[in-house]
């Protein structure tokens, strides 16, 4: 839902998104649902065989500020590999969980914070309990992933293909399984590649359920489209108020994930550490390396703590109302740029070392 809001001058306008509160979910040191912060999650993707790699990417991914990361465990041998990561680095650790419920208990036993798993594929009703039970003694959530391209047949077969009614069936199926077995420690997600599907699903399920949802845009494609859809599916679902931790799925490096997951963040109006840069695109007018500068204050910028809003503009001739939000920018003339703060202008910026000048600016602030 979207409150109006009217200030002088200008017409109502959509101001403040409303998040949809579900129930609270702990998973290790992180706490999801409720007014919790949207938590920016990950997957590793080094072969499980390999846990010096796994847990070097892992320390990478924290590095990067994951805030939730997700390893496979194809089987209980692959347990080892989930104790590696979990003592290599201190945010949760997420059991990704197929077929093999032995796999699952495997991983509570080393203490992972919270376990991924479909109970329609790991067997009867007797693993869904071991599982359940193993879970509910070290309070253990569970994830239920329902994903468009492997639905059970028989909810596809009804449906005749993944719509989102045949996810959020399948999803609400899930979740009696394990509410059977008194369990609710339940996280859900409802994952498709088709964005407007997924996001429908998204709704639906928001609608009928208080467990807390991880949205994400799954099997998204290459690393440019995946950016758009996951833009589109995340950014529209958090713009409604759905959705307590993100992962962005990209065919990259999961670190770009976790980049990715906060610019989304910071694009729909959640408060995210660290500064942002904005730019224009340019025009004939731009009369000095606009967008190179605004590429190397980014980089400058990398691991920099302090929440600021900085600019780099194209001219003078909309520079500073365009970025008038901003703490800090620049609008450049031929061989000078404007330092404006808050919209004011302050000062020119001359000579061959105009980036220079600007980042000991901002470092001023």
């Amino acid at each position: 839902m979207i409150s109006s809001v009217s200030s002088p001058g200008r017409s109502k306008e959509r101001k403040t998104t409303m998040r949809q509160l579900k129930r609270e979910v702990k998973i290790g040191n992180v706490t999801i649902g409720g007014n919790n912060p949207i938590a920016v999650q990950t997957m590793l993707n080094v072969p499980v065989e390999d846990i010096e790699g796994n847990v070097a990417q892992a320390k990478r991914c924290e590095a990067a500020g994951c805030q939730i990361l997700r390893v496979t465990c194809p089987s209980a041998a692959d347990a080892k590999c989930i104790e590696a990561v979990k003592n290599a680095v201190n945010i949760p650790i997420v059991a990704d969980i197929h077929f093999d419920y032995k796999a699952a208990l495997a991983c509570a036993d080393v203490g992972v914070d919270k376990i991924r798993i479909n109970p329609g594929n790991i067997g009867d009703d007797d693993r869904v309990k071991a599982v359940v039970q193993a879970c509910q003694q070290k309070n253990i959530p569970i994830r239920i992933g329902v994903n468009g391209g492997s639905l059970e047949k028989h909810i596809l077969a009804r449906y005749g293909a993944p719509v989102p009614e045949a996810m959020v069936e399948s999803a609400l199926y899930h979740v009696r399984l394990l509410e059977k077995f008194d369990f609710n420690n339940i996280v859900i997600s409802i994952k498709n590649s088709n964005v407007p599907r997924m996001m429908e699903a998204y709704r639906q399920l928001s609608a009928v359920t208080d467990y807390p949802l991880h949205v994400g845009v799954t099997e998204a494609g290459t690393y440019q489209m995946g950016l758009l859809k996951s833009g589109m599916g995340i950014g529209g679902m958090l713009l409604e108020g759905i959705g307590d931790t993100i992962r962005v799925s990209l065919a990259a490096e999961p670190e770009k994930e976790v980049e990715a997951g906060y610019n989304i963040l910071r694009a729909v109006g959640f408060p995210v550490a660290g500064p942002e840069v904005i730019t224009c695109p340019t025009c004939g007018r731009t009369q000095y390396p606009c967008t190179e500068i605004a590429n190397e204050v980014e980089k400058r910028l990398q691991g920099y703590k302090k929440s600021i809003k900085v600019a780099v503009m194209g001219c003078v001739v909309n520079g500073p109302g365009e970025a008038r939000e901003a703490d800090i920018g620049i609008a450049g003339g031929k061989g000078e740029a404007v330092l404006f703060i808050h919209g004011q202008p302050i000062k020119k910026l001359t000579g061959d070392n105009i980036l220079d000048q600007f980042m000991d600016e901002i470092y001023k602030i």
